[in-house]
């Protein structure tokens, strides 16, 4: 069973910058896809970046630029750095993880088995 425990989120003034972890657990495995993805008050869930273990990165386009993730495989740990940010980055982030499998082109919520608790994040004008 993959568990993941996110960190990090809080609020910050527009232009700042975050930093969001997520460590995974209980996946002995070599392929899998894992991402982030985030979810504003009264809109869908949206994916913001994902890599996998090919090495594949993705990111929307609405963050590609600002936001940089990568992952510590010594740690089994994954992080999206967020640089430049707005206030219609607020929202609740949320980890996510699918094992087997590398990202597909367009990650979208079904495509992921395993998910964090989530991690708010408020940007401030």
């Amino acid at each position: 069973q993959v568990q993941l425990v996110e960190s990090g989120g809080g609020s910050v003034q527009a232009g700042g910058s975050l930093r969001l972890s997520c460590a995974a657990s209980g996946y002995t495995g070599s392929t899998y896809c894992m991402g982030w993805f985030r979810q504003a008050p009264g809109k869908e869930r949206e994916g913001v970046a994902h890599i996998d273990s090919d090495g594949n990165l993705s990111y929307a386009e609405s963050v590609n630029g600002r936001f940089t993730i990568s992952q510590d495989n010594a740690e089994n740990t994954l992080f999206l750095q967020m640089n430049s940010l707005r206030p219609e980055d607020t929202a609740m982030y949320y980890c996510a993880a699918a094992v087997g499998w590398v990202c597909p082109f367009v990650p979208r919520p079904t495509d992921f088995a395993y998910w964090g608790q989530g991690s708010q994040v408020t940007v401030s004008s």
